[in-house]
């Protein structure tokens, strides 16, 4: 029997390749599918344009980085300009200045042309000065110190306000209402940095504005330029640990803040409270010191004593708003009466 001839091979660029499974084609096809199913639709080939929601995102991107940046700022200035640790040691040092003596400084401008004397010291300028004159710029002094210690005062409040409105704005974590103030914030940074630079310059005292000419005509050729500045003098203050009270007497000492280069005379004023008659009434006194301590006899026993210690009066002295002031309490009188040895009768029994 005879075998039938192969079915005809179909013809080269005919569709029957398109029957095969797996031929080149189809494998083409599946392949440029799954690179645009990986592609996926949000993904931005390079050269075209971003869509819709990346347009959106990135003005919410700047406007956090901002709202940080900014905040962090703020903070940086709250923590070092304005911290509270800075505004403490203010506060405490404007106490000090209202403790301190203040007086009038007279210095000499400059001297005068062809003089070859050294710097007039100021007592000789004292002879020189007009008193009435000199009276009336104590006052003028006095004023001056009072006013710069109420500005002192009301700029340190200044600041402990301003800051704590800061404080609070950083509290809030809202980011377009920080961004919406930001001007303001600016300008209240700003202000806050200018009552600083006033508050530091007001804490030392400057010079004495002078309208009239001090120094009368005495008919000298050449007559010396001065100025005037105000000068402190720490507070003065009871040493409370090594002062006691005994039975009659008591023991004090104190001392200035910064010792002074020369010796200095002080004034102890002492008082008996709640006198228990008129004599008890004359217990107290005011004694002149020129040393840091000093012992008061015959003090009652068992009573409290009021003790106040200043530096002596000075003719350029304009303003002292302060004295320390230490309460004692003698101690109960010792029983006088002789007391016989053990195993004898006292004196009165006998």
């Amino acid at each position: 029997m005879a075998t039938p001839p192969p079915p005809p091979l179909a013809p080269a660029g005919t569709g029957g390749a398109r029957d095969v499974p797996g031929s080149s084609e189809r494998g083409g096809e599946r392949m440029n599918l799954s690179r645009t199913t990986e592609a996926g639709p949000n993904k931005t080939k390079p050269g075209s344009r971003p869509s819709m929601e990346s347009l959106q995102e990135e003005p919410e991107n700047l406007a956090w980085r901002t709202y940080m940046e900014r905040r962090s700022s703020l903070r940086e200035f709250l923590n070092s300009s304005l911290s509270p640790h800075l505004l403490k040691r203010h506060h405490a040092r404007l106490e000090l200045l209202k403790k301190c003596s203040y007086y009038i400084e007279i210095l000499p401008k400059h001297l005068a042309p062809g003089d070859q004397n050294p710097l007039t010291l100021p007592n000789t300028m004292f002879q020189l000065i007009d008193p009435r004159k000199f009276q009336r710029m104590k006052k003028v002094g006095t004023a001056q110190t009072q006013i710069q210690l109420l500005l002192l005062s009301d700029l340190l409040e200044q600041l402990e306000l301003g800051r704590a409105k800061l404080a609070r704005l950083l509290e809030s974590h809202d980011t377009l209402p920080f961004l919406a103030r930001w001007e303001a914030v600016e300008q209240r940074v700003a202000d806050l940095t200018a009552t600083m630079d006033s508050f530091l310059t007001m804490m030392v005292p400057g010079r004495l504005h002078v309208k009239h000419r001090l120094v009368a005509d005495v008919g000298a050729a050449k007559i010396p330029h001065i100025r005037l500045m105000l000068s402190t003098k720490m507070p003065v203050v009871f040493d409370r640990q090594a002062s006691v009270a005994h039975d009659s007497w008591a023991s004090l000492r104190w001392f200035a803040t910064v010792q002074p280069a020369g010796l200095e005379r002080f004034e102890l004023r002492f008082r008996l409270l709640e006198p228990r008659s008129p004599q008890e009434r004359s217990q107290g006194g005011a004694i002149p010191v020129a040393a840091c301590s000093l012992e008061v006899r015959d003090l009652l026993p068992d009573r409290a004593y009021k003790f106040t210690v200043k530096r002596a009066e000075s003719y350029t002295l304009v303003y002292e708003p302060w004295r320390d002031s230490l309460t004692l309490r003698t101690r109960p009188g010792l029983d006088r009466e002789p007391r016989a040895p053990e195993g004898r009768p006292s004196p009165a029994e006998a």
